[in-house]
Formats: C-alpha cells, structure tokens, sequence
C-alpha cells in the first residue's frame, strides 16, 4: 500500500473498515459486562471467575497489542489484520456457543489475541492510506469510532440480553 496513493473512494471504504474494526474492538470490551449475571446464570459461573470473563479479553489485547503492530510490520499489516479478525470472529461465534465457563473465559482470551492484531493494524493501515494533509481528520474519525464502539457495548449488551432473553421465555414450554 504505502508508496501508491489510493483513491478517495478506496481511502474511505479502507476508513469505514478500519473504523468498524476498532469500534467492535472496544465494543467487546464493554459489552459483556451488562451480560454477566445471565452468563452467571446459564453458565452456572462462580462469582469469583466473572471477572476471568472480562478481564481474559482485555489481558489478552493489552500483553498482546505491541506484538500485532510488530507481526504486521513483519509480515504484512492487510494480511495480519485479516488474520486478526478470523480470528476475533470466529471467538466472537465461540464465545457464544460455550457451554462452560472455563470455553468462554479460552474464547474470551482468544478473542483478545485477535483484538491484539486488530488495533494496532487498523491504526497504521489508516496512516498509511491517507496522505498527511488528511490524515489529521482520518484518524480523528477512526478515533471518534472506537469511542462509540467503548460507549455502545453496555447499551447492545442490554439490548441483546433483553431480547434473547424474550427469545427463551417465548420458547419455554
């Protein structure tokens, strides 16, 4: 990417990419904690290891974070990135589907991992894909994003667990 300019319609569809990314990222972060009591009663969690289910993703992205902008320097930041959100997607799927405490506090930690190469790989793909005079405003939106993705998580968490839990109660025999 760096060296040839992108047009103006690939910078932004590359800023709405990024910006989803990074907003989901801190989404995650927020939205399972409006969840944990329904965690706690479908999953039957001991009290004690609900901060593990919080706290495995946000371990994981913070030791790891350093790391993904290194391994994307090394072997490419558009590869990594996808590999990156493979796998934040796909424990985003395993999360869900856990049927103990001890698979979703893994897919949690895993998740993060993907988080880990997603974030600093957004960041430097948006430098990279707008020239400096527009850069400023680029990484303002990318930021301003994230911000909406960490301020959303408690509110779709509510959302997603009043509905799903209307979804059960509709179900139930």
């Amino acid at each position: 990417m760096a060296g040839q300019p992108l047009s103006a319609r690939r910078r932004v569809v590359t800023l709405v990419a990024m910006c989803v990314a990074q907003g989901m990222i801190l989404l995650d972060n927020t939205i399972v904690n409006v969840a944990l009591p329904s965690i706690q009663r479908e999953l039957d969690v001991d009290p004690a290891n609900l901060v593990w289910v919080v706290n495995a993703y946000v371990l994981a992205l913070a030791s790891l974070i350093l790391v993904g902008g290194t391994l994307g320097d090394r072997y490419g930041r558009k590869r990594l990135f996808i590999v990156g959100l493979a796998i934040f997607t796909a424990m985003s799927a395993a999360c869900a589907l856990s049927p103990n405490e001890s698979a979703l506090i893994a897919a949690r930690a895993a998740q993060g991992v993907g988080a880990a190469l997603i974030a600093p790989l957004s960041l430097s793909i948006l430098v990279d894909a707008y020239p400096p005079e527009r850069r400023t405003a680029a990484i303002g939106i990318w930021a301003a994003a994230a911000g909406l993705g960490f301020g959303a998580g408690p509110v779709v968490g509510g959302i997603l667990v009043e509905l799903l839990t209307d979804i059960e109660l509709a179900l139930a025999p």
